[in-house]
């Protein structure tokens, strides 16, 4: 299993186009080390020619272009991307679908509630019927593995995981199943599993049990403490009001990870606040004391 990190931020990227917080501000005016990124999103394949996106950032186009293996070029027009899947229906994962409309139809896999969201609040899959056929909705069931064809060794299982739907969704605090999802992704030929989990909102026994058993986990990394939002004066809500499990102290993520002796250890979806950013960071070098690694956009994983 190839996995290529093409954006590894969360949402508005790092720097924000908006934002003069110690880091944006810092990677701006080059007072601090560290690496642009775009918005959160990976790749997949099994024989590195054909991929499936797991979801599709405002970045979309941008991070393309930097992934060569994304255009084959083996005709007038041609992409590697096969297929798309898309873990909740937050528009940073979702509004690139717009950018990729030359390209339609495209297969969109995701849970009902992604698709009522993507239908009503933000109606991609309306506006986009007029471009070719638009997007095809392949439906995940929460509760059951499934496979894309044309990438055989490869299964795809659900884990329902505690986060919250996007700001825009008619249940942002009425949650249902299948508003996020984490996905546990298998590759029969080499008997390597893959956690994958940017959204995720709380860390339990049996995802701890899961995480045990992968050779790779890549979750939420959003913040490194619960308020920083407020500490850093940018916002007022916390990590666990967004959905997202802070990193450090008791019950954050680094508490978890720490437990784990098996898989390689990943944090994705970075907010622009984090101070892991920071590469001459205390808190960046808490996590490498720990065998944790930050994605970063052009990151490459062997499984």
């Amino acid at each position: 299993m190839y996995i290529y990190i093409l954006g590894s931020a969360a949402g508005g990227g790092f720097p924000q186009w908006n934002c003069n917080c110690p880091n944006c501000y810092g990677v701006r005016t080059g007072r601090i080390q560290a690496k642009v990124r775009t918005q959160s999103s990976i790749a997949l394949s099994e024989n590195g020619t054909d991929w499936i996106l797991l979801n599709a950032s405002p970045d979309i186009r941008q991070q393309l272009f930097a992934f060569k293996a994304a255009q084959p070029a083996r005709k007038l027009r041609d992409t590697g991307i096969r297929d798309v899947i898309l873990m909740d229906s937050q528009l940073d994962h979702t509004t690139g679908l717009l950018s990729l409309r030359e390209g339609c139809p495209i297969n969109v896999w995701c849970t009902e509630m992604v698709y009522q969201d993507l239908s009503t609040g933000f109606p991609v899959f309306n506006m986009l019927k007029h471009w070719n056929g638009g997007l095809r909705y392949q439906k995940i069931d929460p509760q059951q593995a499934f496979k894309i064809a044309g990438f055989e060794t490869l299964e795809f299982i659900p884990w329902v995981i505690q986060s919250a739907a996007p700001p825009y969704s008619p249940h942002r605090h009425d949650p249902h199943e299948g508003d996020n999802i984490a996905l546990i992704i298998k590759d029969h030929k080499t008997q390597k599993q893959l956690f994958y989990a940017p959204g995720l909102g709380k860390i339990d026994e049996p995802i701890m049990q899961i995480m045990q058993q992968s050779d790779c986990v890549m979750i939420d990394g959003t913040l490194w403490s619960d308020d920083e939002m407020q500490q850093t004066g940018v916002g007022t809500k916390t990590g666990r009001e967004m959905g997202h499990l802070y990193i450090s102290g008791e019950g954050g993520s680094l508490s978890y990870l720490k437990q784990l002796s098996r898989p390689r250890k990943v944090l994705i979806h970075i907010n622009n606040t984090n101070p892991i950013l920071n590469e001459n960071s205390a808190e960046l070098a808490e996590l490498k004391a720990n065998a944790v690694e930050v994605a970063y956009d052009g990151m490459q994983i062997e499984l």
